[in-house]
């Protein structure tokens, strides 16, 4: 019998290392055997038929199994913690100490996952998420689809990101009278998150997060108040989308850093927005120092174009090494992000300037002029006038009002 490798078995499959290694661990491919730390597997062993996979036909080119929505029972209302990192009250520093002290060993899975992405290693991320898309226990399955649909993002696997939304958005369809409310309320949540974070309209059948917030464990509350707040911001309110923050900030009764992290985050936003760069960089600040012991720069990646300038003014210079790989997350994350903003959407936000080019053009597109942005970012009249230049060329435009329509809210 003719043996291959667990790497060549995940290439033929379509699926990661490790997932092959589970189903070897689990004894689900018949003929594995164990070699070493590794294993061997027959050359005509077939995939395992992963749980609560339909035997449907698959959508075409689709990479993932399709998702079931998990039947509830009346009345059950024990469920596991749904992102139990993002759920963490810990002290800034001990991150790591907080997720090896879950007792629950898949709840460390999930916990791990998240610190993968939000320490940004999209691809550990996706690797360990994956164990947990067709898991039976829907509040770690819808945590696993969140994590899987956005780390692909950045890996440029975008077909998995739409297909694994699709599949949440076909759980929450699903739900009935007999669906626990605090599960529905997720599942709300994770198709609202999905859609605000990626500037996308809400699905019809989506109604209002705020109804359902309360249902929400603090962490996730306080995480759904952050993509009220950056909805807010995209309508344009940016006093009521402060409030929105302030407040989330100032009724917690414990710090749980990373919703805390993307509240300070969109605060910068609305901020730079106002013209109001000393409240900006407060805000900032207060979110870094969450996120720097811990290395949780996932969230400044993925909203560097919008902050406007801010990282580029006070990150910079005091923390470059961080600084370059915030750049590269922005890169990875941009790209993915515009590949299913733009076609849903119809909208062209430009993908061919530089980070500081866009950093400069955004400015200039909410109304700041050359002289203000030289001085917020601490670079020369002539640096400014050069950017906006090349920008301008790059886009095929003459004029600086028509930069809105390429870049981003």
């Amino acid at each position: 019998m003719k043996y291959i490798t667990v790497r060549e078995a995940a290439q033929k499959w379509n699926i990661s290392q490790r997932l092959v290694q589970q189903y070897c661990v689990d004894g689900r491919i018949e003929g594995a055997v164990k070699f070493g730390s590794s294993w061997a597997i027959p050359d005509n062993a077939q995939r395992p038929v992963p749980l609560q996979e339909e035997p449907t036909q698959k959508v075409p080119g689709a990479p993932l199994p399709r998702l079931r929505p998990c039947p509830v029972s009346a009345g059950k209302t024990a469920h596991l913690l749904p992102m139990p990192l993002m759920n963490g009250a810990f002290q800034p520093g001990h991150c790591m100490e907080y997720v090896e002290g879950l007792k629950d060993p898949r709840l460390r899975d999930i916990a791990m996952a998240e610190y993968h992405y939000f320490s940004g290693r999209p691809e550990e991320a996706a690797e360990v998420a994956e164990l947990y898309l067709s898991y039976p226990e829907q509040s770690l399955r819808l945590s696993a689809c969140l994590i899987y649909a956005y780390a692909n993002l950045s890996i440029g696997q975008i077909q998995r990101t739409r297909y694994t939304m699709a599949q949440v958005r076909r759980t929450l369809a699903a739900a009935n009278t007999r669906t626990p409310p605090q599960l529905r309320a997720l599942a709300v949540f994770t198709v609202t998150a999905a859609a605000v974070l990626l500037h996308l309209p809400l699905p019809e059948e989506v109604g209002p997060l705020q109804e359902q917030l309360r249902l929400l464990p603090p962490g996730l509350r306080l995480f759904g108040l952050y993509v009220q707040a950056h909805h807010t911001y995209l309508l344009g309110d940016y006093g009521k989308s402060i409030g929105i923050v302030e407040t989330a900030l100032a009724m917690q009764a414990e710090v749980y850093p990373i919703p805390n992290i993307y509240l300070h985050l969109v605060a910068v936003m609305d901020y730079m927005s106002l013209k109001q760069p000393e409240q900006a960089e407060r805000h900032l600040l207060a979110a870094w120092a969450l996120a720097q012991p811990d290395d949780l720069i996932e969230g400044f990646g993925e909203h560097h174009g919008l902050l406007g300038g801010m990282l580029e003014a006070v990150l910079k210079k005091d923390w470059p090494e961080d600084f370059k790989r915030i750049i590269a997350i922005t890169y990875r994350f941009s790209a993915g992000w515009r590949k299913v903003h733009n076609p849903v959407t119809g909208h062209d936000v430009a993908d061919n300037l530089t980070t500081t080019e866009f950093a400069i053009a955004m400015l200039a597109a909410r109304g700041w002029s050359n002289q203000e942005i030289a001085d917020h970012m601490g670079i020369s009249l002539y640096t400014v006038k050069n950017f906006m230049s090349s920008t301008l060329q790059k886009l095929n435009i003459k004029q600086r009002k028509d930069l809105k329509q390429y870049m981003l809210r």
